[in-house]
C-alpha cells in the first residue's frame, strides 16, 4: 500500500469473528462486517497496520490490525481484525468501532507454528506503539473523526 492512501478512516459495527483471537493468540480482536471489508478491499492491501481506535465514542486507544485471509488459518474469506491495545472488561459486539489507519507494518504471511505467529504479533504491537508515539501520528487522537 502506498503512503498516499493513509491516513484511512473506517467506522462500523463490531461483529463476531472466528473466535480465536482471545483464546488461541491472547490477542482479542474486533471484526468489521463483510460489507465494510468488501468496500475497503481495493484501498488496503493485505497485511498488518497500526493506528488508533475508539468504541462507541469512548476513549481512544492504540491499535494494530490485520487485513487479509490469515494464511496460518487458511481462511476462505477476507477479514479486517482490529486489536485495540487496551484491556476491556467485556466484548463489544454490536457497538460502533471507529479506526484511523496510520501506517503499514508488514505484508500478510504464513507462519510455520502458532508460537511463531504469536511472536510476530508481539513484535507488531511493540513496533506500532513506538510509531504511534511520534507526533505526526499522535495528533490523530484528537481528530474530529473521533468526536
Amino acid at each position: 500500500m502506498s503512503g498516499q492512501s493513509l491516513p484511512y478512516f473506517i467506522r462500523g459495527k463490531v461483529v463476531k469473528g472466528f473466535g480465536r483471537g482471545s483464546k488461541e493468540l491472547g490477542c482479542p480482536t474486533a471484526n468489521f462486517d463483510d460489507e465494510i471489508v468488501n468496500n475497503v478491499s481495493e484501498d488496503l492491501s493485505t497485511g498488518v497496520y497500526y493506528g488508533f481506535g475508539q468504541v462507541n465514542g469512548g476513549q481512544i486507544h492504540e491499535m494494530v490490525m490485520s487485513v487479509g485471509w490469515n494464511p496460518f488459518y487458511h481462511n476462505s474469506k477476507k477479514s479486517i481484525e482490529v486489536h485495540l491495545l487496551h484491556k476491556f472488561e467485556a466484548d463489544f459486539y454490536g457497538k460502533e468501532l471507529r479506526i484511523v489507519i496510520l501506517g503499514f507494518l508488514r505484508a500478510e504471511k504464513n507462519f510455520v507454528s502458532l508460537d511463531e505467529l504469536i511472536k510476530a504479533i508481539e513484535y507488531d504491537i511493540m513496533t506500532a506503539k513506538d510509531a504511534l508515539k511520534k507526533q505526526e501520528n499522535a495528533v490523530f487522537k484528537s481528530n474530529p473523526f473521533f468526536s
